[in-house]
């Protein structure tokens, strides 16, 4: 197992290295008229050069690179070219926001998706139906759409939560939590509908295999056969559907905090990208990217834990 834990790091570790490159050489095409824009358009082109110089926009890109890694593994991202701010500083006061909505989210879709999935795979008949009419309803609305009809009905209209929020984390428990319970809410209706159709499909291929019917033949009970086996069996692409689910849901976050003014990692990005700004958005990345990685990393341990062959191969 430790093996598989240090080989599955090594992959993890690559990735990480292949994507900042990716991420800074593509950031570098888009960086030529930043130093214009900083300075403003009545700027004299000796300006806009000093400004490069400042930036380090005149040396190779290699050289940057370089220069950006070193930094990074020392724990400096740099500093923000249009508010000076210190990049870290900016993603340690919005992480929480973010991954607090996160991770209630995906808690609550693991619990219930899980129990619904189940229910609709050994009832079937008309739970199954309304669970896979609620999956393709669910497909087919966008969260940030869901998001707009919850903030007119539940907060414009009927005033039962905030409709926006700038409240930061530990400053106000109640109206910190009630602020984040339409973005969790919007997060939850796309993440349960899908990943209970998944789980139904898992949960019922197990139940179609031989060793669930040799188990009944000898006289072991339902409920064992089903808790002891079937779900162990079909964890694995539960996890992966859960995973998934999460991956996807961080780039549903960064439009639902812009919706709810919540001052998470979205409402940064989408400025950061606008303007350019290329220490902020190789922060903002490079924090997605850990934590896909850490997601995978997690979701492959836990299926090796549960599936030996997966250690073998």
């Amino acid at each position: 197992m430790i093996r598989f834990i240090f080989k599955r790091l090594a992959n993890e570790l690559v990735v990480l290295f292949v994507v900042s490159a990716l991420a800074f050489f593509l950031l570098y095409l888009s960086s030529g008229s930043v130093a214009r824009n900083i300075v403003g358009d009545q700027a004299t082109p000796e300006q806009v050069a000093l400004k490069q110089t400042e930036l380090g926009l005149d040396q190779p890109i290699l050289t940057r690179y370089f220069d950006w890694v070193v930094n990074a593994l020392q724990g400096d991202l740099g500093t923000s070219w249009f508010t000076s701010e210190p990049v870290a500083h900016a993603l340690s006061t919005r992480i929480p926001v973010t991954m607090t909505m996160v991770i209630v989210a995906m808690i609550l879709i693991a619990i219930i998706a899980t129990l619904i999935g189940v229910a609709a795979a050994v009832k079937r008949g008309w739970v199954d139906r309304v669970v896979q009419i609620g999956a393709i309803i669910g497909d087919s609305i966008p969260g940030f759409v869901i998001g707009v009809i919850l903030v007119t009905f539940l907060a414009i209209q009927l005033g039962l939560f905030p409709a926006t929020s700038t409240i930061a984390p530990g400053v106000d428990a109640s109206a910190w939590v009630l602020s984040l319970t339409l973005p969790v809410i919007a997060l939850l209706i796309n993440g349960v509908t899908g990943g209970a159709q998944q789980i139904r499909s898992a949960v019922i291929k197990q139940l179609e295999r031989d060793y669930v019917r040799t188990l009944r033949s000898r006289g072991i009970s339902e409920r064992e056969v089903l808790f002891k086996h079937v779900l162990r069996s079909a964890a694995p692409a539960g996890l992966t559907v859960l995973s998934l689910q999460l991956i996807g849901m961080l780039g549903g976050v960064v439009i639902l905090e812009s919706i709810f003014a919540l001052p998470g990692i979205g409402p940064m990005a989408v400025t950061a990208t606008v303007q350019s700004d290329q220490p902020v958005v190789m922060g903002v990345v490079m924090y997605t990217v850990a934590v896909v990685i850490v997601v995978n990393l997690i979701v492959d341990l836990l299926n090796g834990w549960l599936n030996p062959k997966v250690r073998v191969s």
